[in-house]
């Protein structure tokens, strides 16, 4: 057995132990519908505002859960998310077995830690996440997804969108990515600036790769 094929069974291993059911995402209940042309321009209208409010406030955390799947490999496990600008830290358990790894890094530079070999570095998240376990997981656009966002057009390419029956953002189709969501929290009162409801379960898929999301908790960074 390859050394990358112990890092990708090994991972398989200690997500699989974690509290998510199964180490396949299944299809998530979206439902979309066709907006009369008034209704369609109004929900546009409102995701740019929302992203727009969304980009006062860029550092943030979530706590959750997450399946990742990728040509039959795959897991699941706790998620802890820190992103501070184009800066970030996700850490993912397996909390039965106690095991876990860290990718942390910015639009330049990205560290894998905790997999047998020591830590890898490269300019890259997402191509230093596939070549060291196999996986395919788009870190820097799920940073803008994740919170119900089109990620950069100028690196992403443009993005299609679609509602459901309220207007509210039901699927994001960019990069070759479709990221569909199920369920999104109520919007934040109180707080400065105030933010829109957030996502609380998302897929993203792109051929056989699958990345499903599972939010308990958002929360924000505090300021140094």
């Amino acid at each position: 057995m390859t050394r990358r094929a112990r890092w990708v069974r090994r991972l398989g291993v200690v997500l699989c132990a974690a509290v998510l059911s199964g180490c396949v995402p299944r299809p998530l209940d979206t439902t979309f519908a066709a907006l009369p042309p008034a209704q369609l321009q109004a929900a546009m209208v409102a995701q740019s505002a929302r992203e727009a409010t969304l980009s006062t406030a860029p550092a943030w955390t979530l706590s959750g859960r997450v399946a990742l799947a990728r040509a039959g490999q795959g897991g699941s496990g706790r998620i802890d998310w820190t992103q501070t600008g184009d800066r970030f830290s996700v850490s993912l358990a397996a909390p039965v077995t106690r095991q876990s790894w860290r990718l942390e890094g910015d639009a330049r530079w990205a560290r894998l830690s905790g997999l047998d070999g020591g830590d890898r570095e490269g300019p890259d998240a997402s191509a230093l996440l596939l070549a060291a376990t196999g996986l395919e997981v788009p870190v820097a656009a799920l940073s803008s997804w994740a919170r119900g966002a089109r990620a950069d057009a100028a690196r992403f390419g443009d993005a299609e969108l679609r509602f459901d029956a309220s207007g509210r953002l039901a699927r994001i189709e960019q990069g070759g990515w479709t990221i569909d969501y199920a369920t999104w929290e109520p919007a934040a009162s109180g707080a400065a600036p105030r933010l829109p409801g957030l996502p609380r379960q998302l897929q993203a898929g792109r051929a056989d790769a699958r990345v499903r999301l599972i939010v308990d908790a958002w929360g924000t960074v505090p300021a140094p």
